[in-house]
């Protein structure tokens, strides 16, 4: 029993550290990410080594297959906290005469608009970005300021140019 306690808490480690890794590489973080991987594969070997030990042994592959699951979980719970990167978020409104951005920019979001023409008529389109971990700020200021909103969002990978990058390289 204790060696399935053993082979369960490596597991959820090591994917937790898989996970965390591979979104530092997507990031660009690719030092912290080399790191992070030394650490996830000393944990790796040790798990691995207890079920190669016994393979005979179903129960212990169970439990490497369920630890397994039980770490992608706690990775993905893990990189929501840390909120890693930035977030760009386009707003449509159905109306030009909006001042939606004023309100973004004084709480200190990037923000870029124009008007633009839609099915129905003229339409205000912004940009507005954000890190991470202030993307649920961001939603609720929005839904606060325009409950009607259209609003897409996507991570952006390359920042070039304008009052951000200044920020972003620091």
């Amino acid at each position: 029993m204790k060696q399935l306690l053993i082979i369960f808490i490596i597991n959820i480690i090591y994917v937790s550290f898989f996970t965390i890794r591979m979104i530092m590489v997507m990031k660009g973080q690719k030092l912290l990410a080399s790191l992070v991987s030394t650490v996830e594969v000393f944990v790796y070997l040790m798990g691995l080594s207890l079920v190669l030990d016994s393979l005979d042994n179903p129960l212990n592959l169970a439990t490497y297959c369920i630890g397994w699951g039980t770490g992608v979980y706690v990775g993905s719970k893990i990189e929501e906290i840390l909120a890693l990167g930035y977030v760009t978020v386009q707003i449509v409104l159905d109306s030009t005469q909006n001042d939606i951005s004023i309100v973004l920019r004084e709480k200190g979001y990037g923000v870029t608009s124009w008007e633009a023409s839609g099915k129905d008529g003229y339409r205000l389109v912004i940009n507005v970005l954000a890190k991470r971990k202030n993307e649920r700020k961001l939603y609720e200021t929005i839904e606060n300021l325009a409950p009607k909103a259209f609003i897409v969002s996507y991570e952006p990978k390359f920042f070039q140019g304008g009052f951000w990058t200044k920020r972003i390289n620091k």
